[in-house]
Formats: structure tokens, sequence, C-alpha cells
């Protein structure tokens, strides 16, 4: 009721709706005064899968929605590693997200890794991306003539709106997808091996997940897969099957 803004009466009759669809998966607790699921439960839309609870519970735990937002009632204790905060001046997001929606460059003050001091950078946005710990946009860069992404808390100010330099539709890193085929480590001992196909996931030992060509770098970083083969299997738990096609498309980012 609360959720959706519906009186009693209305709440009343798409439970008897949902009952009269799935009369298998309500029980009414009378003394709990509340619908508990049966024994016999078996989802009724495609949606109630255990991902979609867990990442709903996981932004719960993280305070990214609140109560009024989501449909979970009781929750389990739930802890979350800690990760550094990114911030950002609310008008380089805006401005950011102007450029995107009306297809025009912007120009900005931009903190390098590869310079001491900040310079103007004049670049053409399309998209917002995250790599797991930081928000970056995708963007073609003016001065480099190419597409690249750029960390959106390195942005220092605006400085104006100008004529976009390329469109979306050229970005061909960013709309190209690229396999990774993950496999358990090699040197893993066959019951490592196996924990770590439970892990993922994996099907007949492997398994294979699709990444844009753009964040291939931040993708072999987040899985650990950029490491030297100095690691130890045990630290590296998983190896890249089709590691020389992968490395052969890593792309430039700034």
């Amino acid at each position: 009721m609360d959720f959706f803004g519906i009186s009693v009466p209305q709440s009343s009759l798409d439970i008897a709706k949902y009952s009269e669809l799935a009369p298998s998966n309500l029980a009414y607790d009378r003394s709990a005064r509340v619908y508990v699921s049966t024994p016999e439960f078996a989802p009724l839309y495609p949606s109630s899968d255990p991902g979609r609870f867990l990442n709903e519970l996981l932004a719960h735990a993280a305070g990214l929605n609140a109560d009024q937002t989501s449909l979970l009632g009781w929750t389990p204790a739930v802890a979350t590693v800690p990760s550094p905060g990114r911030t950002f001046q609310t008008e380089v997001l805006v401005a950011l997200l102007r450029a995107i929606r009306d297809k025009c460059a912007l120009r900005v003050l931009y903190q390098s890794m590869s310079r001491p001091q900040p310079v103007s950078r004049t670049m053409t946005p399309h998209a917002l991306a995250h790599d797991g710990f930081r928000w970056h946009v995708r963007a073609y860069c003016h001065t480099r003539k190419q597409f690249l992404d750029f960390v959106i808390a390195r942005m220092l100010e605006v400085d104006g709106f100008e004529e976009a330099g390329a469109r979306p539709e050229q970005d061909l890193a960013w709309h190209r997808l690229v396999p990774l085929v993950l496999v358990p480590h090699p040197d893993l001992s066959a019951s490592h091996r196996r924990a770590i196909e439970l892990d993922y996931g994996m099907q007949n030992g492997y398994a294979v997940f699709e990444c844009r060509q753009a964040f291939l770098f931040y993708a072999l970083r987040h899985l650990r897969l950029d490491l030297t083969g100095a690691t130890k299997p045990e630290e590296q738990q998983i190896a890249l099957r089709n590691r020389a096609e992968v490395q052969a498309l890593l792309a430039p980012a700034d």
C-alpha cells in the first residue's frame, strides 16, 4: 500500500488476483496476520530471481535505496566492503548530462595523470560508465582526435559548450562487445578449480562475460587479470582463456 500508494481494498484485490494466478504460492498466517510463501512456491514472473534480490539487497545495505523505493520487506544483516568515496562538482555532472542529451561538446578544466597542472580539454561526451570504483564519461577528445574515457572527478570546472566533434555511433570501441572467457587458474588443484567454477557459475569449466572494448582495461583490473605471472594461483584464482585476443583489443584511457 505504501509503495504503490493504493488503498486497502485495492491491495486486497491485487493479492487475490495473484493468488488466482499462482494458487500454490501464498498462504495466510493468521497469527502473524501476513501472507507467507508456501513450500511449493515457484516464481510467477521472470524477474523473481536470486540475482535481482541480492542486487537490491546490496543497494539497500549501501544506502542507495530508500525504504519507500524498495519492495524488500524483511532483510538479513548485510555488510559491504568499504570503498573510498568519489566526489565531483554537481555543475560538472549537470553539464555532462546536458552535452550528452544535446549532442554537443564542452570545455572543461581537467587534471590528467600525465600532466602536473590541470589543462583545458574540449570533449564531446556520449555516455557514462562505472568501472566498479569510479565514474567515467566516454567522450571524443578534440585534442587527441579519438574517443577516450575521462574520470569525472578530475573535471574541475566547465568553461562552455561547443559544436560536437564526433557522433556516438563513431565510437566503435564503445559499441563493440568482446567476450571474456574465464577459466579456473590451470595450476590450481582439481578441488580448487571446482570451487572457482561454482564461484563464477562456470559451465563445462568456463564462463563467458561480455565487456565493451572501451572498458577492457578496467574489466581486467577488476577481475585481477592484469596481474603478472608471478602471482600465486590461489590469489589469481582465474585465468583468461582468450587473453591474446583481448590484449589486442585494449583501448586507450586518459
